[in-house]
């Protein structure tokens, strides 16, 4: 891995600015990559998960990580212009302007919940930054993780991009390796790992991360629009998303009117679950035993667990996993602790909006925030008075399917940002330069200072 890092690094210094027809050409085989090979991706991801909906890849997967790689292309020559800077008055006729380069080698952690695409997106933002990548895919996916090796290599020199694999002492010696940046999606746990190591060599570090994402029903929000809308984003990929919805806060009156309409909006989505192939398996067994593992806790703690689909979920697929309500949760059992990733809904009853916004801000800050309602005052004082990593108001996760928009966490949900523009600048440096003028004034600045200098700040203390 040393060897392979050693290649990448001696190309990035000896080509430090990559042309723009160099990147248009990684990108283009980053693009042909993914379409020829797309059908091979589908079975791998699938087969690694026990079960993964082929629709739900083609959409979370291959269509999202196509669209990403098309908008670098379109705009690329664009991002890498230098952007000119207005220049004060006193510091005129120089001129200022910040020059986008690129930072060398950048090295990518992926997950297991989405394999493909948080392992591509991110690399088509760096390469489009004219980096070279080390990209570590997760070893819960050894599939799909051998198939990127195999097709990177096929694809790229070793000194424009390459794939390792292998498991947790891997990943400890990837995190160690002295990258100019490192981009990691995962756990929060797993996370502040990464950062320690990574400050060993003071590389700056991208913390994709998670947490628990709130939804709030508002007083006037519509359950038959809302609820088709909530389940959508909780079950796709069986909950294994890291904006997920994962927890619902609706008025205590209407609870039961909640789950009447999630019962509805869920039997027309999924009539059936272990013979269902739009339904995704749980990724692990050790996942799978985690999340019954919770459910069991719940109810031993009081909760009532309502099924929103047949309760068949040990059906001939293996780890699927039925989705649930769990009413009467509460902060002392495990499910509210930790972040589900699975198709479990706890359901928080709450009296006045104050409530539902104090419980939000009493914990962690999250990776997404969703609310469902009409007022234009309740959400603008949803939007307000919490802070979370990204929000989509009346539907759920579709504001990470918005090229334009940056995504990424805050506080223990991540830090720093990609998608669009944002990832070009995500693996650029922006460098300030300021280009002095044959003729200027700047002298009088210089010792020995006197009278004049003093005049000369009084007067451009006035204009400021």
């Amino acid at each position: 891995m040393r060897a392979a890092f050693d290649v990448l690094k001696a190309a990035s210094e000896a080509d430090r600015t990559p042309p723009y027809a160099t990147r248009l050409d990684r990108l283009r085989r980053l693009m042909a990559l993914t379409a020829q090979h797309q059908h091979r991706i589908v079975e791998a991801i699938s087969a690694d998960f026990g079960h993964r909906s082929a629709h739900e890849t083609q959409i979370a997967e291959i269509f999202s990580t196509m669209a990403t790689i098309r908008q670098n292309m379109r705009h690329l020559r664009s991002w890498m212009k230098p952007r000119r800077v207005a220049t004060p008055i006193h510091m005129l006729p120089g001129r200022s302007r910040l020059l986008r380069q690129p930072l060398g080698v950048v090295g990518i952690i992926a997950p297991w919940n989405y394999p493909f695409q948080l392992a591509f997106t991110p690399a088509a933002a760096a390469l489009a930054a004219g980096n070279s990548v080390m990209l570590k895919p997760s070893d819960l996916t050894p599939r799909l993780s051998a198939l990127l090796r195999e097709l990177v290599e096929q694809s790229f020199a070793a000194h424009e991009m390459t794939v390792v694999t292998g498991g947790a002492e891997v990943g400890a010696a990837f995190s160690a390796l002295p990258f100019d940046h490192l981009f990691f999606t995962g756990s929060t746990s797993v996370g502040r790992i990464v950062a320690q190591a990574a400050a060993r060599n003071l590389t700056p570090v991208t913390l994709e991360l998670g947490g628990k994402s709130p939804a709030i029903i508002g007083a006037d929000c519509k359950l038959d629009e809302a609820a088709p809308r909530l389940a959508y984003g909780k079950l796709l990929n069986a909950g294994q998303t890291c904006v997920a919805p994962d927890y619902a806060l609706v008025q205590r009156e209407r609870v039961p009117e909640f789950v009447q309409a999630m019962q509805q909006a869920v039997a027309a989505m999924y009539p059936s679950v272990a013979d269902n192939p739009d339904y995704t398996s749980i990724a692990t067994p050790r996942h799978h035993e985690r999340l019954l593992r919770l459910l069991a806790d719940a109810r031993d703690k009081g909760a009532r667990v309502v099924p929103l689909a047949p309760q068949d979920g040990s059906g001939a697929c293996g780890r699927k996993l039925s989705p649930v309500l769990v009413l009467g949760a509460h902060d002392g059992m495990d499910l509210m602790r930790e972040e589900i990733f699975g198709p479990l809904l706890p359901v928080i009853a709450y009296d006045t909006l104050d409530d539902a916004l104090a419980y939000i801000n009493r914990g962690e800050r999250p990776l997404a925030l969703y609310w469902f309602g009409r007022s234009s005052a309740e959400r603008e004082r949803v939007l307000n008075e919490t802070i979370a990593g990204g929000v989509t108001v009346n539907d759920t996760i579709w504001h990470v399917a918005q090229e334009n928009l940056p995504f990424g966490g805050v506080g223990a949900s991540g830090m720093g940002g990609y998608h669009g523009e944002h990832g070009f600048r995500t693996f650029s440096k922006e460098k300030p330069v300021f280009i002095q003028a044959r003729w200027n004034s700047f002298g009088i600045f210089r010792a020995p200072y006197g009278r004049p200098v003093e005049r000369l700040l009084d007067t451009l203390k006035a204009l400021l």
